[in-house]
């Protein structure tokens, strides 16, 4: 079958393991599934698998459209990453998602 234009690329995956060292002990995890132009992102944490943020692709496969789940709705909401927009890399995503599920708002804070 062939891809749409409007599928999301694969995203590089080197980015997963360097990211989830970064995001401390807790993540030990990170798997990633696509579906229309759509990639969710979810963690291990201990021995639970959960849901952590989704990307929308927009065109560029550096910069996606962020939204994190909410466990207390069982969906995703478009969000804003720390740096104040709503998109960014993958890496931005994940920093995101390790300072809100993990505690670690250090995760957001980048070297000057």
């Amino acid at each position: 079958s062939s891809r749409s234009s409007t599928m999301a690329p694969e995203i590089s995956l080197p980015w997963v393991s360097a990211q989830t060292s970064t995001c401390g002990p807790g993540l030990s995890a990170v798997k990633v599934r696509f579906r229309s132009g759509f990639a969710y992102v979810d963690g291990q944490i201990g021995e639970e698998v959960t849901p952590l943020f989704r990307l929308r692709y927009s065109g560029s496969a550096s910069r996606w459209g962020f939204a994190i789940y909410r466990a207390s709705h069982d969906d995703y909401e478009e969000s804003f990453l720390p740096t104040g927009v709503m998109g960014g890399s993958p890496e931005e995503a994940l920093d995101c998602a390790c300072g809100l599920y993990l505690g670690d708002p250090s995760a957001w804070i980048s070297e000057l």
